[in-house]
């Protein structure tokens, strides 16, 4: 087990090629906030503490996407009430976000929690961490690899499970012929998501793969698509901003279909109030980066590890619909939900 620092052992900044100089002004004025991206987009938070630990967070976020916004505000709320110092880092690219991960070794870092979107890319770094004694968490991604990466502890949503609750909802709410939108080929999370909607939706599945990092073009392959098949009468997405640009989608194509999602935001739950998107499944994204910050100060200060190393601890799915949205709305409004 990982000896924790001494209180008064000095807070390191990380110094490394995916960090600049923006690091440092951050700092200084107390915290900036962003919305993830590359490497380059770095920040810290959690600043005035009296623990001495150092924690990075590093996920496969691309630069923009709202969902790592309230990732990211709930791992800067743990720090806060923990008194450790938080980084953040992002890299939608695995050997990217692998080298970001290295940065943070490099740094001597008293814990790292990662995503594993990509998980072959996480094996060396991860195992470097271990080597230099440092503990790894994972959230969000690699709910099926985080034991066999060597993860000491997992915070997210079991994909499948969830794939599989949207097709028997589709199946409950009679549609007949599902798209299933992936917006980054080769991610993990999404391929299960859409493998568990096939697995239990009796109606028909097509899959459709677009650029998530251009929302025009997954607004064009939407509508194409579309319009080539007709018969299309529900449009499954992976995450929020991506639903809001399939209702375009939709309106352009004259299609009758509707629209659900994965995961939330405050504009989707505005969405889902007016009836233009039919239901979201929330996996809690605050929740996961919160809880993957307080572990990791819980296992350097008190020697806990949740769900013993052996199970996940699960975040979700829940849905949210026009008859319970309210019941997030108000969180929603605050940006946390």
């Amino acid at each position: 087990m990982t000896t924790p620092p001494s209180p008064q052992a000095p807070v390191r900044l990380i110094h490394g090629t995916a960090l600049t100089s923006a690091v440092v002004v951050c700092l200084l004025l107390a915290g900036c906030s962003g919305t993830g991206g590359s490497g380059a987009d770095t920040d810290a938070a959690g600043a005035g503490g009296g623990s001495g630990l150092k924690i990075a967070l590093v996920t496969h976020a691309s630069e923009g996407d709202a969902f790592w916004v309230l990732v990211k505000k709930g791992a800067e709320a743990a720090a806060a009430k923990d008194h450790v110092k938080l980084t953040y880092a992002s890299d939608p690219d695995g050997t990217g976000q692998a080298e970001l991960v290295r940065d943070a070794i490099r740094d001597g870092v008293d814990g790292i929690a990662l995503t594993l979107a990509k998980p072959d890319a996480m094996k060396a770094p991860i195992s470097q961490a271990k080597a230099s004694d440092i503990p790894v968490v994972g959230l969000n991604s690699g709910i099926d690899s985080w034991q066999s990466e060597g993860v000491l502890e997992f915070f997210g949503q079991d994909e499948s499970v969830a794939g599989r609750a949207v097709g028997e909802k589709l199946d409950a709410l009679k549609a007949k012929h599902a798209l299933c939108v992936i917006h980054e080929r080769g991610n993990v999370a999404l391929e299960a998501r859409c493998a568990g909607v096939k697995k239990t939706f009796t109606g028909d599945t097509d899959m459709l793969y677009v650029d998530g990092t251009d929302m025009n073009a997954v607004s064009a392959g939407v509508k194409d698509r579309l319009k080539q098949d007709p018969s299309i009468d529900e449009v499954v997405m992976m995450g929020a901003d991506f639903a809001l640009a399939a209702v375009k989608s939709v309106k352009a194509a004259g299609s009758n279909a509707k629209v659900a999602t994965f995961d939330l935001n405050q504009d989707l739950v505005k969405a889902v109030q007016s009836g233009a998107v039919q239901f979201a499944v929330d996996q809690q994204p605050y929740l996961q980066g919160y809880l993957a910050v307080d572990a990791l100060w819980l296992y350097k200060t008190n020697g806990n590890i949740s769900g013993g190393g052996a199970a996940p601890v699960l975040t979700g799915p829940a849905f949210v619909t026009k008859t319970n949205v309210g019941a997030v709305a108000k969180f929603a409004a605050n940006g946390t939900r």
